[in-house]
């Protein structure tokens, strides 16, 4: 029997098709690197800025203040929209319908000033992450490349955005699972067929360009942390509490001070980024330094057992990351965040002696970030991958759904939900040629094909 010829609306299906896929590669080697240079980039950074410790633990409070007015200024002046953890612009761009918005948000303009004034921001001592602006930057990157190729709106909310935020956080952490749960736990809060196989491959490219770039590492090092008998189990609960507690207290000060602090910081950006600096600067040097920077050196001899914290030590970090954010610069609560859930690991396995320090640390870190992010799936999953500890996978998942159910009675909102709603448009609902392309249409699929086939 002769085989049909294939019709032109087939031909033009399949070259949709693989020009689709050719977008989304791209797309994700261009995240993996961009991750990769940003990761080396900002080590050196906060590398520098403890040089400038030795020459005098005055100089914080001149620098620290300094740099964090520079930063702001540039924030305001030049790239308006860069400011905070960039995973709220993320979010508000998925959302937003109106495609000059949408465009505003994720610029590669943006994306590029977020990279380098997140490196100010470390250079001068700031207590942020790279991993959120890694996110903001992979969304960016990924919808700046779907609009060259012109896809139509729904690919564009549910495929280049999605994908480009969940490659970030995978490139970021080399956590490709944790991407992936990233992906669909917070910012798309679904998962949806037509877009799953998208940032699936997106996640593992732009993990494979980051490690190429980085090498083969886990983030925090290898844990060994493992519970012995059952006994160890009588610390979950107390870690869930504690972490999520304080975890959700922290996200309570983000959201309401943000809202309380918006009308001093529009009309004195300056003196509230000065007055943010000196608070960064004050905790930095009562911590003898330790609160500075993302806080990844305390996090990993902590997590590995090969150091201790001061009892303090929770407390300056959480203080100089909530004066970091206010301040109106750029730059992620992730990595302070697990550092700061360390260090109370780290103070709580002094209490509790049911179970080894360091799964102690684990816990407590996972309940931490667990109650400052509000997505407990992503939490222990992000945990477990950047230990590469397998077998305290049931204890933190416990902890983490305990830690994550404190946190919701102190904090109704999770925070980078709540903090999105400022960048959500608020004008007239957009014209019909003010959107990018069609929909797609539902009955392009050939027979036997799947909808996520098309990418």
């Amino acid at each position: 029997m002769r085989r049909p010829l294939i019709t032109s609306r087939r031909r033009l299906l399949m070259v949709s098709r693989w020009k689709t896929r050719l977008v989304f590669w791209t797309g994700a080697v261009a995240i993996g690197g961009a991750a990769g240079v940003f990761a080396r980039s900002a080590d050196y950074a906060g590398h520098y800025f403890h040089l400038l410790l030795q020459f005098g633990w005055w100089l914080p409070l001149i620098v620290t203040p300094a740099g964090l007015v520079l930063v702001a200024y540039l924030t305001r002046k030049v790239l308006p929209g860069a400011e905070g953890s960039g995973i709220p612009q993320a979010i508000a761009a998925l959302r937003s319908r109106h495609e000059p918005h949408r465009g505003v948000l994720l610029s590669i303009r943006i994306a590029i000033g977020k990279i380098l004034l997140t490196l100010i921001g470390l250079l001068s001592g700031a207590s942020i992450g790279r991993e959120g602006p890694t996110v903001h930057v992979g969304a960016a990157i990924m919808y700046s490349i779907g609009r060259i190729a012109k896809f139509p709106r729904h690919d564009i909310e549910r495929g280049l955005i999605l994908a480009g935020g969940a490659a970030g956080i995978a490139a970021a952490f080399n956590t490709p699972i944790a991407g992936i749960v990233f992906g669909i736990e917070e910012m798309s809060q679904s998962f949806e067929e037509e877009t799953s196989g998208t940032m699936f491959l997106a996640v593992v490219l732009a993990g494979i360009v980051a490690v190429a770039v980085l090498g083969d590492y886990t983030y925090f090092g290898r844990s060994h942390a493992a519970f012995h008998d059952l006994t160890n189990w009588v610390v979950v609960p107390i870690c869930g509490v504690v972490g999520g507690a304080f975890g959700g207290v922290f996200s309570w000060i983000i959201v309401k001070g943000n809202r309380k602090l918006a009308p001093y910081v529009a009309k004195h950006p300056l003196y509230v980024a000065a007055a943010c600096g000196i608070v960064v600067a004050a905790a930095g040097v009562l911590s003898h330094g330790a609160a500075f920077g993302t806080g990844y050196g305390a996090a990993k001899q902590l997590v590995t057992g090969v150091g201790h914290s001061t009892v303090s030590y929770p407390l300056f970090k959480m203080v100089a990351t909530v004066a970091s954010y206010f301040s109106g610069i750029p730059g992620g609560l992730f990595a302070p965040s697990l550092s700061v859930g360390a260090g109370l690991g780290d103070v709580l396995s002094r209490f509790l002696t049911q179970a080894p320090g360091t799964a102690v640390v684990l816990l407590a870190m996972v309940a931490y970030f667990s109650g400052v992010v509000q997505t407990p799936i992503t939490a222990f999953v992000i945990v477990m991958e950047m230990t590469d500890n397998q077998s305290m996978l049931l204890p933190l998942m416990a902890t983490s759904f305990i830690a994550f159910g404190i946190s919701s009675l102190i904090c109704k909102e999770p925070v980078y939900r709540a903090l999105a709603e400022a960048y959500v448009y608020r004008g007239p609902e957009p014209k019909p040629e003010e959107m990018v392309g069609a929909d797609i249409d539902e009955e392009t699929t050939e027979e036997g094909e799947e909808p996520g086939d098309r990418v």
